[in-house]
C-alpha cells in the first residue's frame, strides 16, 4: 500500500518491488490479485497517468511505447491508451521543437536533420515530423 500511496504502478513493477524485498512469490500473486480486486491496482490507470506524465516531459508515443514495454504493460493496452490521444502528438513534436531550437525554422539541410533526429530520439515518428515541414 506505502509503494501505491506515492505513486501508481502497473502490476509488473509491483511484483518486481516485492521480489526484491523477497516476499514468496504466491503471497505476492494474492497480494496483486486483492489490490486489483478493490480498484487499488490497474495497468489501465497507470499507462494513462505515464503517457500524460512522460508526454508532459515532451516525450513521443515511440518512446512512450518501448518505456511501457519495459514495465511489462500488454502491447494492446498501449496501442489502445496511445492512440486515443492521437492529435495531440503533432501539436507536441511542434511544442518540443520549439522549446529546444526557437520559434526560427530550420533553413538549411543540416539543421533540419539535426532537429529530426532529437525528435525522433524523443520518440516522434515520421508522420510527426513531416507534419513540421507542411506548415512551412
Amino acid at each position: 500500500m506505502d509503494l501505491l500511496a506515492r505513486r501508481e504502478h502497473s502490476r509488473f513493477e509491483l511484483q518486481q518491488k516485492l521480489r526484491k524485498k523477497g516476499s514468496p512469490v504466491f503471497i505476492i500473486e494474492q497480494i496483486l490479485a486483492e489490490l486489483a480486486a478493490e480498484k487499488l491496482l490497474s495497468d489501465e490507470r497507470f499507462v494513462e497517468a505515464y503517457i500524460n506524465h512522460r508526454a508532459g516531459q515532451g516525450y513521443g508515443p515511440l518512446r512512450i511505447y518501448q518505456e511501457l514495454i519495459e514495465r511489462g504493460i500488454a502491447k494492446d493496452l498501449i496501442s489502445e491508451c496511445l492512440h486515443e490521444s492521437d492529435e495531440q502528438w503533432f501539436k507536441l513534436v511542434e511544442t518540443v521543437r520549439r522549446k529546444k531550437f526557437g520559434e526560427t525554422l530550420p533553413q538549411t539541410l543540416l539543421e533540419r536533420a539535426k532537429q529530426a533526429r532529437f525528435l525522433q530520439y524523443r520518440g516522434f515518428n515520421f508522420a510527426q515530423l513531416k507534419s513540421l515541414t507542411s506548415s512551412e
